[in-house]
């Protein structure tokens, strides 16, 4: 079995996505992108919160209800949860940190970065 993720995989993964930040909010670390929050780490840091289009997000729940759900008080935002010890493995989370950050990371550097979080790269 795969080495258990901890929310050190989180940050290390985030923090290497091109001008990514940390930054405390709501008592917690988050992640963003030219200021824009891609990634939070809540609760006991044992999830992550992260963008994903609504209906990709009810169909990651159906489809992986032990590895994805929405949070109430996130239920009308494009945000879904994941929990770190569902995970398969680093490449894993590094797909779903990447996917997030290239829906909030600001034009200029998508072009920059174009295989960035695609299956282009496979």
């Amino acid at each position: 079995m795969a080495a258990r993720l901890t929310s050190a995989d989180v940050r290390k993964l985030a923090l290497s996505l091109p001008e990514t930040t940390e930054k405390i909010a709501w008592s917690m670390p988050t992640f963003r992108v030219a200021g824009k929050m891609f990634v939070t780490l809540p609760e006991e840091e044992t999830s992550i919160a992260v963008r994903c289009p609504k209906e990709e997000r009810d169909e990651l729940v159906l489809a992986e209800p032990d590895k994805f759900w929405i949070a109430e008080h996130e239920a009308g935002f494009a945000w879904v949860r994941a929990r770190l010890a569902a995970l398969e493995d680093a490449d894993e989370l590094r797909d779903i940190l990447a996917d997030s950050w290239r829906q909030a990371a600001p034009g200029r550097l998508l072009e920059d970065h174009p295989g960035l979080g695609t299956a282009a790269g496979e």
